[in-house]
């Protein structure tokens, strides 16, 4: 038989060769390294027979994130293995790998409890499953078979998982895969054996619902993170505490911008400092979508159930909405603007002659999302998008698009981050005809190479009414955030029976795009505090300056001072506190404020500040009206 290598070469092999025989053929360092195999881009074990003319691929440590997700399942089954033998009677349901990590879920005996505390005992036990080099067996067996066994271990998780995969998927067999004592039902692959796993660290325990069901049965959920080196975990580590540090909620808290409180779950109270925090983007919104022909609109925020039954949100995105009645009818809560910037579009008569028309709207909206999935401003119940729609002719779509990415690169290109592009295309649920979904995914791709960009195929990812175009950006911890997207649109203005009167005298139907350039206000808020890890640009920052009268005497003038700066609009604060001054300056620099203004006989006299920039030091003495100045110079150029 043969398989054919990445290089194009074909490798000959005996029949029934395996992955790692395939490994052995090409290289004695190749097999001490192969961890698996691609056959045809599907990932199998090392062991498992290879068909004929199959396009091969080996997996090593150096494949990337297959890699690493091939080692954490690992993993994830040698902490079952090893939670079994320190907890007789544990319950196990599922472990699989995520983003960073693994985790696996416990249903734990009566009266036992696992903290971190119990880490090291846990780490000691999985150490002795790695060092014993157990091999990761596959079977695959009769669902029969599979019962009786899970039956017998009393582990009911995963009987109800096999039953279930009888019901809806109606398969005969499934795979199990053991290592030392241990079996788990799995679909795999693996790698060889548990020695791969050179370093690994258990990191938070947390509540989980089985099958994610309030209704069901509360587990236990481990999870932990795995490399292949010390030194990636060791730097992995080192990267999760600096993002502790930076986490949005402390720094939120301890800078004064907003709070929650469990009467309004899901949803931030704006302190003032928080508050202009979010005046600052939204003007900025509004400054740079103004000049591009925006108008910006305000819609209701609650619509009877039939513009959303027009729309496809109520039979598609009805379990996410918050609902209501009044007078025996069904509403809701809008979770995003776009059904009812169609109805506003088709309140009037438009002539070919008025499009593009390009509505903004800063709107709140609310969308539900389960409690347990709620992260300070990072996922929400109620948040705000810097939300447009653009209504246009099929001529018009081309500039249009790309008129949306020059906003978006306009607007993210002012916090300094570097920006991926991907095109998502439509997913199992949609609505339209695949037509439709052809003429709109080129559309987009036309657009993006119009512009030089390069991009990536997201497949399946697109909006259940269009394909869209996905801003991701990486922060300064390294991570990756999606914020702005473009999302082309045929299938709701059918939906709206929107139209125009073209020049012909007849009626078309518009083409409606939707983008966003931040997103969430919220989460692209979340996001800043912990890219500039609470010390923000100039121009951003909440409080520009803050005044520090040396003594109860200097008040007065630092009062004027401060009168001064806020005429000029700079963000200015007072602290009149009779604390010391190098007090008043240790704590002006906690609250990162960019500029701390001192004030005492010498600058009352001079009608100066004595100029200190946070991180930096004396910058030395400056007139009220120079320190203004510079400050508004910094705010009007509005750059990382």
């Amino acid at each position: 038989m043969n398989v054919l290598l990445p290089d194009g070469t074909e490798l000959t092999l005996a029949d029934g060769a395996t992955g790692a025989d395939a490994a052995a053929a090409i290289g004695a360092g190749l097999a001490r390294a192969a961890l698996a195999v691609k056959v045809d881009g599907q990932l199998r074990d090392l062991d498992a027979p290879l068909p004929d003319g199959a396009r091969l691929e080996i997996v090593t440590p150096r494949s990337g994130e297959e890699a690493l997700e091939l080692l954490r399942h690992d993993a994830a089954h040698v902490l079952a293995a090893a939670v079994m033998d320190l907890y007789p009677g544990v319950k196990i349901s599922i472990g699989p790998p995520i983003e960073d990590g693994f985790y696996y879920d416990f249903e734990f005996p009566e009266g036992v409890t696992v903290s971190d505390a119990d880490f090291p005992r846990i780490e000691e036990q999985m150490r002795e499953h790695i060092k014993a080099d157990e091999r990761f067996v596959r079977e695959d067996v009769s669902v029969g078979e599979a019962l009786e066994r899970f039956v017998r271990a009393d582990q009911p998780y995963k009987v109800e998982l096999i039953e279930d995969l009888v019901r809806n998927e109606g398969v005969e067999t499934v795979s199990l895969y053991t290592n030392g004592p241990f079996t788990d039902l799995c679909r795999g692959p693996h790698g060889p054996t548990t020695k791969r796993i050179r370093a690994f660290k258990l990191q938070a325990v947390a509540g989980a619902y089985w099958r994610g069901d309030a209704r069901r049965t509360m587990l236990t959920r481990i999870y932990g993170t795995a490399f292949f080196t010390r030194e990636e975990l060791e730097a992995h580590l080192e990267r999760l505490e600096q993002a502790r540090q930076r986490d949005h909620r402390k720094l939120g808290r301890e800078l004064r911008l907003f709070t929650f409180s469990t009467v309004a779950p899901g949803s931030a109270f704006w302190l003032p400092r928080g508050t202009q925090l979010w005046n600052t983007l939204t003007q900025l919104t509004r400054e740079l979508t103004g000049p591009r022909g925006y108008h910006e609109v305000k819609t209701p925020v609650i619509y009877d159930s039939e513009l959303w039954k027009t729309s496809g949100h109520w039979g598609k995105y009805k379990e996410n909405m918050f609902l209501t009645a009044a007078e025996e009818r069904d509403m809701a809560v809008k979770p995003m603007n776009c059904p009812g910037h169609c109805h506003l579009f088709s309140m009037q008569r438009h002539s070919y002659r008025d499009l593009p028309i390009r509505y903004s709207e800063p709107g709140p909206l609310h969308r539900y999302e389960p409690s347990g999935t709620l992260h300070g401003l990072l996922r929400v119940r109620h948040f705000t998008q810097d939300d447009g729609h653009i209504f246009c002719t099929e001529e018009q779509v081309q500039d249009e698009v790309a008129g949306c990415l020059d906003l978006i690169f306009d607007t993210l290109g002012r916090f300094g981050f570097d920006i991926d592009i991907e095109l998502s295309t439509r997913p199992e649920n949609r609505i339209g005809t695949d037509e439709m979904w052809d003429r709109a995914e080129a559309k987009l791709a036309d657009a993006l190479r119009s512009k030089g960009l390069r991009y990536r195929i997201n497949e399946g990812d697109g909006a259940f009414y269009g394909p869209k175009i996905d801003f991701h950006v990486t922060d300064s911890l390294g991570r990756s955030w999606q914020l702005g997207t473009v999302q082309l649109d045929y299938s709701m203005p059918e939906r709206f029976r929107l139209r125009y009167v073209g020049a012909d005298d007849r009626e078309h139907v518009p083409v409606m795009i939707h983008r966003a350039a931040m997103g969430s206000y919220e989460r692209f808020i979340g996001m800043l505090i912990e890219h500039y890890a609470g010390e923000f640009p100039v121009w951003l920052a909440p409080v520009q300056a803050i005044v520090l009268p040396i003594a109860d005497r200097h008040v007065a003038y630092a009062r004027e001072v401060e009168a001064r700066l806020r005429a000029a609009q700079v963000r200015v604060e007072l602290d009149p506190r009779a604390e010391s001054i190098g007090r008043k300056i240790r704590e002006a620099e906690l609250q990162k404020i960019p500029y701390m203004l001192v004030v005492g006989d010498r600058e009352a006299q001079d009608g100066a500040v004595a100029v200190r920039r946070h991180r930096e030091g004396d910058l030395g003495s400056l007139a009220v009206d120079a320190f203004a100045a510079r400050v508004r110079d910094e705010t009007s150029r509005r750059s990382a």
